[in-house]
């Protein structure tokens, strides 16, 4: 499992924005920019990149808190990089540093927390909640 030997770890993710990330398509606004969502799904993504090569077998993590600034619109055909630094441990709980940036600059920031699962106690858990409602 994770220890205070992993603070530091990072990870990354990219991609070129396209129809598919714009605030257009998702509805977050009338622009054809990368969408909030788009951004903020790609810090979450280099979350996961920067702890899930360490996690033992069966064990998966899970965003829990976002706080997150979108700073700069990015126009279609740019490059956007997101990169998630792992900043602290307490328990199973996971705090993450994560910036995004295109040619021009940091277009957000902010931090980003994840939780320590067991898959299958998870899901279980997750099943029976829907079932007792």
């Amino acid at each position: 499992m994770l220890n205070a030997a992993m603070i530091g770890a990072t990870g990354e993710q990219e991609l070129i924005v396209t129809e598919e990330h714009s605030a257009v398509r998702w509805g977050s606004g009338g622009v054809d920019v990368l969408s909030t969502p788009q951004m903020i799904a790609l810090m979450e993504s280099a979350a996961v990149a920067a702890v899930d090569p360490y996690l033992e077998e069966g064990w998966r993590t899970v965003g829990i808190h976002l706080d997150v600034a979108h700073l700069a619109a990015t126009p279609m055909g740019s490059r956007v990089t997101a990169r998630a630094e792992l900043i602290a441990i307490e328990g199973r709980k996971l705090t993450f540093r994560v910036e995004a940036f295109d040619e021009a600059g940091k277009i957000g920031e902010g931090t980003h927390q994840r939780f320590l699962v067991d898959v299958e106690r998870f899901m279980n858990k997750a099943r029976e909640r829907v079932r007792r409602a």
